[in-house]
């Protein structure tokens, strides 16, 4: 049975830089848009009060997952203790907050590029890293979620079969996979195979159509992924991860170069109703 649970990263709502007040704004704007799920991207610096995050989200009555993309300077491969460190860190503040996953870009810098194909020697660096970072989410009841990116973002990790591999060859129970449906666009050659392929190891899915704007006006093949999750009974988070011109500080992070049809409140209310409407049709 396909039993989702829906959310909306702070993307949706604010720049990826955490501050107290932008976090209320996106904790408020998630609770009135009806989602049940904000999806904190934590800060590299850890500049995170998690006291009084968790008191606001149980405030409004908005349950959080949490994500870290890795900077240049813990590209695994080169940093592995960097990268270690970083990702321990963030694991602490996502117990903190009483959370039980953590995914994101953990496994290179994004934009690190060596001009060649990822090496046997920096699938093991990855794979230790792995093993270790897992065995200790472990002793704090979290599963990490590891998330494949596009050729143009990464080399290391650009498609679900590779990514699930290596999750395979590190041996940890509580390590997955988390897909993102604007790097599918682009990496995989449908929506449904790598969905059917990670089964009970697919942990979290960034609902984002091809051009970032609203679900269901561009070219991901939706009817595919569904079909794939109701399939292996996906009772995960479906986060929405869309971006709007109207969040001035989100132009250049995201390549927001043409004006957003819709503005952020739009592009999440519309896309909520397209992801309930489409669990429906495969419930």
């Amino acid at each position: 049975m396909l039993n989702p649970k829906f959310g909306a990263s702070i993307l949706s709502w604010i720049p990826p830089v955490w501050t107290p007040d932008a976090g209320l704004h996106a904790i408020k704007k998630t609770a009135e848009t009806g989602f049940d799920i904000l999806e904190i991207l934590l800060p590299v610096s850890m500049d995170f009060d998690a006291a009084t995050v968790k008191r606001q989200l149980k405030e409004h009555n908005i349950e959080a997952l949490c994500t870290i993309n890795l900077p240049k300077n813990c590209h695994i491969p080169f940093h592995p203790l960097e990268a270690t460190t970083l990702i321990k860190a963030a694991l602490d503040k996502t117990s903190e907050l009483e959370v039980g996953f953590l995914g994101g870009v953990l496994h290179s810098g994004i934009g690190v590029f060596t001009g060649l194909p990822r090496t046997k020697e920096e699938e093991v660096i990855m794979c230790q890293v792995w093993t270790e970072v897992a065995a200790y989410a472990k002793t704090l009841g979290i599963k990490i979620g590891i998330e494949p990116v596009n050729r143009y973002e990464s080399y290391i990790c650009t498609a679900a079969s590779e990514t699930l591999t290596l999750i395979k060859k590190s041996g940890a129970e509580n390590l997955g996979l988390h897909l993102d449906t604007f790097h599918m666009n682009i990496e995989e050659s449908n929506f449904y195979d790598p969905v059917i392929q990670a089964g009970d190891k697919l942990l979290h899915v960034h609902m984002t159509e091809s051009d970032r704007g609203m679900l269901g006006e561009g070219n991901v093949h939706w009817d595919e992924l569904f079909k794939g999750l109701a399939e292996i009974n996906y009772s995960g988070a479906l986060i929405l991860e869309n971006f709007s011109s109207e969040i001035k500080e989100l132009i250049g992070p995201t390549s927001l170069w043409r004006t957003s049809k819709y503005s952020a409140e739009d592009l999440a209310k519309g896309s909520l109703a397209f992801m309930k409407q489409m669990v429906e049709k495969y419930h």
